[in-house]
């Protein structure tokens, strides 16, 4: 069998539809998430994540609306540079983690957040 031709090479971007979209911009910039300021789009915003540079950059958006209810289950997984300095964080600004942090036996270290839409976030950093 020959291998593609073309490949995936990266991930651009999860869109997340939200009910109400200032909460939602609020509980993620309190989370650190930092808004793209290009964004102009009533009942829609996008986070930049890392450093934003090049073909390298990924986004995270949220988009208000009237999408009716979706049966099944997601996670959006996010790296961050320390998983308990995160999570201490999260808890500084009054969210309610799933549980605290803890080694995953696929060798990450993590912990999740509900957002107030009811979409899981993982937060993790590979074990070293």
């Amino acid at each position: 069998m020959n291998p593609p031709v073309a490949r995936i090479e990266s991930l651009s971007a999860i869109t997340l539809t939200v009910s109400d979209i200032a909460r939602s911009v609020r509980f993620y910039e309190v989370l650190g998430f930092v808004h793209k300021s290009s964004t102009a789009i009533a009942g829609f915003a996008s986070f930049v994540l890392g450093d934003g540079a090049g073909a390298a950059a990924c986004y995270l958006n949220l988009l208000e609306g009237p999408h009716g209810k979706v049966d099944g289950w997601g996670r959006a997984i996010f790296y961050v540079s320390d998983v308990d300095a995160f999570y201490a964080q999260a808890l500084a600004a009054g969210l309610t983690p799933a549980f605290a942090p803890q080694d995953a036996p696929w060798g990450e270290r993590y912990f999740h957040l509900v957002d107030p839409d009811g979409h899981e976030l993982s937060f993790a950093k590979p074990l070293a």
